[in-house]
């Protein structure tokens, strides 16, 4: 079986909360392989990068008018996608620590899987 195909079947079979934690999971390795890399070179841009790229289509997705999900769940993720681009940029210019970001990725896949 290709890639191509086993991921076309992963898209079919796999409900929509197992695709956001299996993703949150890439992204929260990616930043912590740069975290234990202690450079700040392009890994971390990149993995700090793909976090704000996901939370940026998080809040896109709770500003649509059709996201089912409680208005104030869907407020909460907007305001936490615009702290992550925030933090993201301390991260980048002054070298704080990426902590805060896998710790809200981390918090947010137990609620995937806890839901689930």
């Amino acid at each position: 079986m290709t890639l191509q195909a086993y991921q076309n079947t992963q898209r079919i079979t796999e409900d929509s909360r197992t695709t956001e934690y299996r993703l949150f999971g890439q992204v929260t390795g990616a930043l912590i392989d740069a975290q234990k890399a202690a450079e700040r070179g392009a890994p971390l841009v990149e993995a700090i990068d793909w976090n704000k790229k996901l939370w940026r289509t998080l809040a896109a997705d709770c500003m649509d008018e059709r996201n089912q999900l409680p208005q104030d769940v869907r407020a909460k993720i907007v305001s936490l996608s615009l702290w992550i681009a925030k933090y993201s940029r301390t991260v980048t210019r002054d070298g704080a620590s990426l902590d805060p970001l896998i710790q809200v990725n981390r918090t947010i896949m137990q609620g995937l899987k806890g839901a689930a």
